[in-house]
Formats: C-alpha cells, structure tokens, sequence
C-alpha cells in the first residue's frame, strides 16, 4: 500500500509540472494579439501626433501671417504719413503656379537744385526658390535709399535689386496685394498713395485650379486692409517760444478816445 501510494503521488506531481507551462499555439496566439494590440496604439499615437503637428502649424503660420502683415502696415504708415511726396506701385502676378505680388514704396525728396532724389523704398515681394526646400513661394522685403547708395552698386541696380532684399520667410502659397480705389480693390497701381491698400497672405495647402493655377480656400487666407491717412501729410509751422518775462509782463491796454480827450483837458488847464 505504501509502494502504490507513493507511485500515485509521483504521477499526480509529473501532472502538475506538465501543466505548468504553455502549448506552442498559446504563445503565437498571444505574440499575435499583442502586435495587434502594439499596431492599434501607434496607429492612434501617429494620427494624434500629426494631429497635434497641423494644429501647431496653423497656429504659427496665423501667427506669422499677422507679423508680416504688421510689417508691412507699418512700412506703409511710416513712410506714407511722412512730409514728402510717396508713390505706390502695385503688381500681381503667377509665379510657378503660385500667386505673386510686388509692393514698391518710394518717397522722394528734392535736393538744392529742386532735383528729385529717391530719399527712400521699400520692396515686398514673393518669388519662388527653386533651391527652397519649402514648397511655395519665399516672401522677401528690400530697403534701399540715400543712406544706402554706392555707385559702384548703382551701375547695376535692377540686377542686384533681389541682393539687396533679405528673406523673411518661406512657404508662401498666396500673395496678392490691391490698391482701394473708389471703395473697389483693383489689382495694379502706380502713382500716388491710394485711399487703402488689402493684403492677403496665406501658408495654406493649396489647390489646382481648372486653368493650371493655385489657390488657396478663402477660409485659410489672412487679409488684412491698411488705411491710408492723408492728413498726416500737413505740414505743421513752428511757432516762437515766448520767454517768462513775456508772458508775465501785462499788455499795455489802448486808451479810448474820450480818455485821451480828458487827458489833454486836464493838461491845458493845468498848463502842463
């Protein structure tokens, strides 16, 4: 009874130690479901990080658009409100599909012999880099004037405009610029500042049109509509200054006729 006992415990144990691990299925079933599983939550993790890398992207493309268009009102502000005669020229044009604009500001003084000189010009414009990784177009902003003349340079001024200019940022897809006349928007201008000047910029996908061209949904457009205040242009005269003893000393009032009259009685009877 002892012997068979023990064989039976024996047998129970070498049972126990058998069940113990798991079958070959078990475990692929088990890798398969954890790939799955693995699968699903970088699947979830990549669109919620692409998610995340649009909406960061949008709010520093809105970001800039609202710095380069306070640029540019500035640019417009300063040199237009100053006592000085400014030109405006204005141009849009396709660039590699995208929309391109040009903005020129030139204000002009006249020198001793009444001759007039370019006292100052700013340039805004898109162009497209073949060489920018970025697709779209690079905005660029040039500064020339007096200060900055040299003759040497100014033999080859028109090929060495672009050199001048410095990048400001890059993966434009929209530029346009109009000039207000008569409360409409036209697209050139060259003259006199008008009354408002709108520009609309946008880093936006775009999208072809059924001419070839590109565009971008109004919905992703920055515009923004520049005013332009003539009154600035009056010229003011400097007034002299009057010294405190000026100012503290009364006025000598005029005498009346019948004053005067009384005053030459008083002196012929006195015999003064």
């Amino acid at each position: 009874m002892t012997t068979g006992f023990k064989d039976k415990i024996q047998r129970s144990s070498n049972i126990r130690e058998t069940r113990a691990g798991f079958s070959l299925a078990e475990v692929l079933a088990a890798v398969t479901i954890g790939s799955m599983i693995l699968v699903a939550a970088l699947s979830i993790y990549n669109r919620a990080d692409k998610s995340a890398a649009k909406v960061t992207q949008k709010l520093q493309s809105t970001q800039l658009s609202s710095e380069v268009l306070q640029r540019i009102a500035e640019d417009l502000d300063r040199i237009i409100s100053s006592n000085s005669d400014t030109t405006i020229n204005i141009q849009n044009k396709f660039k590699n599909g995208f929309p391109a604009a040009k903005l020129t500001i030139t204000k002009t003084i006249k020198d001793s012999a009444n001759k007039e000189q370019k006292f100052e010009e700013i340039v805004w414009q898109s162009l497209y880099d073949y060489e920018s990784p970025a697709t779209g177009l690079v905005l660029y902003r040039g500064y020339s004037g007096i200060a900055l003349e040299d003759k040497l340079l100014d033999k080859n001024k028109e090929n060495l405009e672009l050199d001048r200019s410095a990048p400001i940022c890059s993966g434009v897809t929209f530029f346009e610029i109009n000039a207000i006349r008569n409360g409409k928007p036209v697209d050139k201008w060259d003259g006199p500042s008008p009354s408002g000047i709108t520009v609309t910029l946008s880093f936006a996908e775009p999208y072809k049109r059924v001419n070839g061209t590109l565009d971008v949904p109004d919905t992703e457009k920055d515009t923004r509509t520049i005013a332009i205040d003539r009154t600035r242009k009056i010229r003011f005269a400097l007034e002299t200054t009057k010294s405190p003893e000026d100012v503290n000393t009364p006025k000598p009032t005029d005498t009346s006729r019948e004053e005067k009259s009384s005053l030459r009685d008083r002196t012929t009877r006195t015999g003064r």
